[in-house]
């Protein structure tokens, strides 16, 4: 069965992947540092990991199969999770694929860098309706795709 992941911790489609996933009648894990709303649905958990550095996406990486999608803002954490075969998009719509990680991740090194040096700042630019749409669109895709690949093993 297909479950969502969300690396919930700042990240701004919670309340987008609960209605995506209630209407696919989908599992969903909310997994934060610390305790937060979610809807009273026995098909949503929150799972609160301890406040170690990478808890939530140890938790994350030990669970996810080839059958799961993780939405995450954290490229390491995606990267991870497609290693074990899951599917991965940031909540503005970016599907991660194991092909472009490694300049996804050269990027990053680049940019943290550059922003050490001083060269670039001001932090990523604001949420906005048009990555939402995205954002729904792509995590619409990955659901379809992987109930495709169900249907055929049927």
């Amino acid at each position: 069965m297909i479950q969502l992941y969300i690396d919930a911790d700042a990240c701004p489609v919670k309340d987008a992947v609960f209605q995506v996933a209630k209407r696919h009648g989908l599992e969903v894990q909310v997994v934060a540092n610390s305790r937060m709303g979610v809807p009273r649905d026995p098909r949503i958990h929150l799972v609160v990991v301890s406040g170690r550095f990478d808890a939530a996406d140890d938790w994350i990486v030990e669970r996810v199969t080839g059958w799961d999608i993780v939405v995450t803002s954290d490229l390491p954490l995606a990267d991870r999770c497609l290693k074990r075969g899951a599917r991965a998009l940031d909540p503005k719509g970016r599907v991660f694929t194991e092909d472009a990680m490694g300049d996804v991740l050269a990027s990053r090194e680049l940019s943290a860098f550059l922003r050490e040096m001083g060269e670039t700042g001001g932090g990523p630019k604001p949420y906005t309706p048009q990555d939402r749409s995205r954002f729904l669109n792509a995590l619409e895709n990955q659901i379809q795709a992987l109930l495709k690949q169900e249907r055929q093993m049927l």
